[in-house]
């Protein structure tokens, strides 16, 4: 039997080393995976022989070494965005897109076609949940999220939907979205939906454009007749308002003045029938002083054969 026999000037490696750098490295690994730091916006799902055992917060930690304690680090403090129908190739102050039309492309209810993108956030509220129960998550969010928005969509009308319901579609996603992810377990919370463009394709944007044109020319011509309605009508109205009154007015004067002369016209025949000498006396002198009250120079001259007689007083 050979045996071996080491090169001349070859040193042989004490077994006492070996031990220790073993137990070094041991130690090493021990320290490495027994403890585990949490960030302030994480959570960590803790799993004891691949079961679920605890979840902990922000701090350092300790765990079972050797792979018995395994850490799964959720972030659950920051906003996660998915986005439909574009992708964010360089963000910033001058941000660059680019379209994915196949994704966008939705059915209206007026069986018209639509160009849609949108975005939705949301937040990781069970990191339980999110990390054992639903296994394509990400995969998961999207096949719910182009469900939910093909749905509402499917609903209205295209005008609707590049118009007065964009608000209302974004607000009935949200609640559609987190009814689903709760139904699902997934453990995440849609915190805001956003439709960033509702268009026609581009096979037909021009004439949608010719179409919108003609609508905001016809709204604005009715505002401009509602506007002259409002100016003219009133104006009309308290012009013969007026009218109404200054003729009403008259009509109240004239009765007045008629009921006057009649009172005036009884009161004097009553005194007539009294005395009618003195009442027909009594009234010629009233007439004169009324011709000649405001004339001061006329002289009456008896002499005047042809002058318009007057009434003989002394007869």
């Amino acid at each position: 039997m050979a045996v071996f026999t080491p090169p001349k000037g070859a040193k042989l490696i004490n077994p006492g080393t070996i031990v220790l750098g073993l137990i070094v490295i041991g130690v090493i690994i021990f320290l490495g995976t027994s403890f585990y730091i949490v960030d302030q916006a994480e959570q960590a799902v803790i799993t004891r022989f691949g079961k679920y055992h605890t979840t902990t917060g922000a701090g350092l930690h300790i765990k079972l070494p050797f792979g018995i304690d395994r850490t799964h680090i959720v972030n659950v403090r920051s906003v996660m965005t998915e986005e439909f129908g574009f992708r964010t190739i360089r963000s910033g102050r001058t941000p660059v897109y680019s379209g994915d039309i196949n994704t966008a492309t939705m059915l209206t209810g007026d069986l018209n076609m639509v160009v849609v993108e949108w975005v939705i956030q949301y937040r990781i509220v069970d990191p339980f949940a999110w990390t054992f129960n639903v296994q394509e998550r990400q995969r998961t969010i999207q096949d719910v999220s182009r469900s939910v928005i093909n749905m509402l969509v499917g609903d209205r009308a295209i005008m609707d939907i590049m118009g007065v319901q964009r608000s209302t579609i974004e607000y009935e996603a949200l609640s559609l979205m987190n009814e689903t992810f709760r139904s699902y377990g997934l453990g995440i919370s849609v915190i805001a939906v956003y439709l960033q463009n509702t268009d026609p394709p581009a096979g037909v944007q021009e004439a949608f454009d010719d179409v919108n044109r003609a609508i905001q020319d016809r709204n604005r011509l009715i505002n401009e007749g509602q506007q002259a309605y409002n100016e003219q009508i009133p104006r009309t109205r308290g012009e013969a308002d007026r009218l109404v009154q200054i003729a009403e007015g008259y009509a109240t004067e004239r009765v007045n003045r008629a009921q006057g002369d009649v009172a005036r016209f009884n009161a004097v025949y009553e005194e007539y029938r009294n005395s009618p000498d003195v009442t027909r006396r009594r009234l010629y002198y009233e007439m004169m002083e009324d011709v000649f009250q405001d004339d001061g120079t006329t002289v009456i001259d008896r002499r005047f054969n042809n002058f318009v007689p007057f009434m003989n007083l002394g007869n």
